[in-house]
């Protein structure tokens, strides 16, 4: 398996891969594909989500959207994948870790979605046991967390199988398509990752 490193100049980053998938930083030749998946899957994903800005979609968003990023990998703040089914290079989805923390925490945060066409056939289960040693290994990190709604049981399932703890709730955690909504917490420790 690839691991991602930061890339120097003129170095390209490397990805994780694994199980048919590929996980790569988002490139601006990432924009027709990504923003057909979004928009074919937005009523699938709107009850999951934060609100879109009104340009989500467009090319000079998705710009926004990549230099923000590059900011946030070079401060080691967020480091987001877009996953890749390899066998014919179809965009499933994407998976961000964010809000990383260093010194005495060594964690953050991860977030994902997956395209409607996608759902349901385990993809995000072996994306994220594609990714997972990489934020423990190339990383560093000592811990990983998720939230997600209850009543999303799908992506409890799919944390529960790549060995995240429950381990508690969080009262209007975060704005999810407008509103503030309850979260359940979840932990995965380096020391408990079965890679």
């Amino acid at each position: 398996m690839a691991l991602f490193r930061l890339p120097t100049s003129g170095q390209a980053a490397l990805v994780p891969r694994g199980h048919g998938l590929l996980l790569r930083a988002p490139q601006m030749s990432d924009f027709v594909q990504w923003a057909q998946l979004r928009e074919q899957s937005r009523a699938y994903l709107t009850p999951w989500e934060p609100i879109w800005p009104s340009d989500d979609l467009t090319r000079a968003g998705f710009r926004r959207r990549l230099r923000r990023y590059a900011e946030d990998i070079a401060a080691d703040r967020s480091y987001p994948f877009i996953i890749f089914r390899e066998s014919d290079g179809a965009m499933i989805g994407g998976i961000t870790l964010a809000n990383v923390r260093r010194g005495i925490v060594q964690a953050g945060t991860i977030g994902y979605w997956v395209g409607e066409p996608y759902a349901h056939r385990g993809y995000m289960t072996s994306a994220l046991r594609v990714l997972l040693p990489t934020l423990f290994g190339e990383l560093n990190l000592h811990r990983i967390e998720a939230a997600c709604i209850p009543s999303n049981s799908p992506s409890i399932r799919v944390l529960e199988k790549c060995g995240f703890t429950r381990e508690g709730l969080a009262r209007r955690y975060l704005c999810i398509n407008g509103v503030w909504q309850d979260h359940l917490l979840f932990g995965l420790l380096h020391e408990d990752f079965r890679g």
